[in-house]
């Protein structure tokens, strides 16, 4: 069941918040606003980590030179140090130096962002990033 609410903006911050929904291709601003809810619910299960106890997920991109120095084989031993946290990963190969890894990690929070962002801090990686995501649990 859906409730209506109102909401008061500046007109200048409305309609750069129109330019945005429009970029991005929501059907309305109700889509696009419940999506930047849901995304600070995200926010705030993930600064609850440690408290709740319960399962976290994250997805880390990497970029990298695979004719680096034996730089695969020290992400590959990152993610076996850590393997009870790899749920899934996805190599791709961009062209022929570069690749791309995508893993998807589940555990206690503090745990697989420690995992993620010493994957993306290695030497040699060209870009990483670490997402926290959402089991979905509290979502609607």
């Amino acid at each position: 069941m859906l409730e209506r609410t109102a909401i008061s903006l500046e007109k200048d911050l409305l309609a750069r918040f129109d330019r945005l929904i429009g970029r991005r291709g929501y059907a309305n601003r109700s889509e696009a606003v419940r999506d930047l809810i849901r995304e600070q619910l995200v926010q705030d299960e993930w600064s609850r980590q440690e408290k709740d106890g319960a399962d976290k997920v994250a997805v880390v991109s990497l970029v990298y030179d695979h004719d680096s120095s034996s730089l695969a084989q020290k992400l590959t031993h990152i993610q076996h140090e850590h393997h009870k946290s790899v749920v899934s990963s996805l190599h791709v190969h961009l062209d022929e130096h570069n690749c791309l890894e995508v893993l998807i990690l589940r555990g206690r929070a503090s745990e697989i962002i420690a995992m993620g962002e010493s994957l993306v801090s290695t030497k040699g990686v060209r870009y990483g990033k670490v997402v926290p995501a959402t089991t979905g649990r509290h979502l609607k």
